[in-house]
């Protein structure tokens, strides 16, 4: 496997989009995400890297909200980068070119209400209000919560 922090393409003199292994992706996020761990289950992945290396990666997965899996719609559930300009905005346009192209009709995400969305602004997404919130944990299906409880905003692309 390559290591992310070895891997350089000499041959990029700007950020762009570059192939990635979900393993590869998966270590890139526990590495750098704020407040997320890597997620266990996907599709697949994509990421940005220029002649110094990956720059970010986005993760797409089937949704997790259930209302949402009528096999059309996939979810961005990781987009993780180290601050390079404009690598959100392009992870997020190439995660929606690749959803496209595989058929499906919709793709959606989420950021905390603190997180302005600018990048998925700039890469065309809209949001469509705030959705979920709250813990995971349940009497029945006691859980430990490793993640922000609160609502989230809901942004989508569709055809």
């Amino acid at each position: 496997m390559r290591d992310l922090h070895e891997t350089t393409y000499p041959d990029l003199s700007r950020l762009t989009v570059v192939p990635v292994t979900l393993k590869e992706a998966r270590a890139y996020v526990t590495r750098h995400h704020r407040h997320h761990r890597a997620p266990h289950m996907a599709l697949f992945a994509v990421a940005v890297g220029d002649s110094e290396g990956i720059h970010g990666v986005a993760v797409l997965s089937q949704p997790t909200v259930r209302m949402l899996c009528d096999g059309w719609t996939v979810e961005v559930s990781r987009c993780c980068t180290d601050g390079a300009k404009n690598a959100c905005s392009m992870l997020y346009g190439a995660a929606w070119r690749a959803v496209k192209a595989l058929g499906y009709r919709r793709c959606v995400t989420y950021t905390l209400p603190e997180e302005g969305g600018s990048s998925l602004r700039g890469a065309g997404w809209t949001c469509v209000g705030r959705a979920g919130g709250g813990s995971w944990n349940r009497t029945d299906r006691p859980r430990v919560d490793m993640a922000p409880t609160q609502v989230k905003m809901r942004w989508e692309m569709k055809t």
